[in-house]
């Protein structure tokens, strides 16, 4: 190979070690601190390509959020009963230069002392109630408290404490019969009553249903009466003012009828004179008495 050509290729290698020692790279998921003797000279650093002094130091850090569950933790309510309380955290890292003072690059120390934070909180919340308004409140109820408080405190640790939630409430196994026991108890006194009050409702809609179906029905027979009433005393009218006209056609008519329902009917036993003015429009098609 020419003297020449391996000249450039070392000035190419003696180059490209240069900038590898002038640059460095972050990621989308990557939070990086530049560092000099140990002191730190530049932060926030956003995703691509930077340059710094050979003699600098670069440490990145985990961006995204990071949970832990912890689990089987103990408390005491106000009544020094104890409980069994599963809780999660879930934190990332907002402040990449207070987070390397406080924990260097060790992100389980950063997890442990974030727990100790969270459950100091818990404990301070569950030992100002006691089990019963523990156990009939929402869980949010006694941990928004805390989560204020710590959010607050992990600050100064360059965190940011996304969610911190109560997961599961457990009794220890000596507790938890007595504690079902007495809740049944109580819920069977609630439903006792509800049940009680439910019955006295029923009876007072009831009663008053009947009451108002009496009067209704009341109504409505009188109003049955009175339209009917007017309906004969109409019908009658119509009936007079129709039979006024031909006086002796309604008297035909009246004997007609008469004799339908009078005449015919197997058993029946009539003792009538034929002279009978019942006869009269029998004996002459005219209708005189002759």
């Amino acid at each position: 190979m020419p003297q020449a050509i391996q000249k450039i290729i070392a000035a190419i290698g003696a180059l490209g070690f240069i900038i590898s020692l002038c640059t460095f790279t972050v990621t989308e998921n990557e939070l990086a601190i530049r560092s000099q003797f140990r002191e730190i000279v530049g932060t926030d650093y956003g995703p691509g390509l930077h340059f710094k002094w050979p003699i600098d130091t670069i440490r990145k850090f985990e961006r995204r959020i990071v949970s832990q569950s912890f689990e089987g933790e103990t408390f005491l309510t106000s009544e020094n009963r104890g409980l069994i309380v599963d809780y999660y955290v879930k934190w990332r890292i907002k402040d990449a230069a207070r987070y390397a003072q406080a924990f260097g690059n060790d992100p389980g120390a950063a997890g442990q002392r974030l727990s100790d934070i969270v459950k100091d909180g818990i404990k301070n919340a569950v030992a100002q109630r006691t089990l019963q308004e523990i156990v009939s409140a929402e869980r949010t109820a006694f941990t928004g408290d805390m989560f204020d408080r710590a959010s607050k405190s992990v600050q100064s640790l360059g965190l940011e404490l996304i969610d911190a939630r109560v997961q599961k409430i457990g009794l220890p196994p000596d507790v938890e019969s007595r504690v079902y026991a007495s809740m049944q108890q109580s819920f069977s006194r609630l439903a006792r009553q509800l049940r009680g009050e439910g019955e006295k409702e029923a009876l007072r809609i009831r009663a008053e249903a009947d009451r108002k179906r009496t009067e209704i029905l009341s109504i409505a027979a009188r109003d049955s009466l009175k339209i009917r009433g007017e309906g004969d005393g109409r019908a009658a009218a119509i009936y007079s003012a129709a039979y006024g006209r031909n006086p002796e056609f309604y008297a035909f008519y009246r004997s007609i009828q008469a004799y339908k329902n009078s005449l015919g009917k197997e058993g029946d036993v009539m003792v009538v004179s034929p002279d009978s003015e019942f006869f009269k429009y029998m004996r002459s098609s005219g209708g005189s008495s002759r």
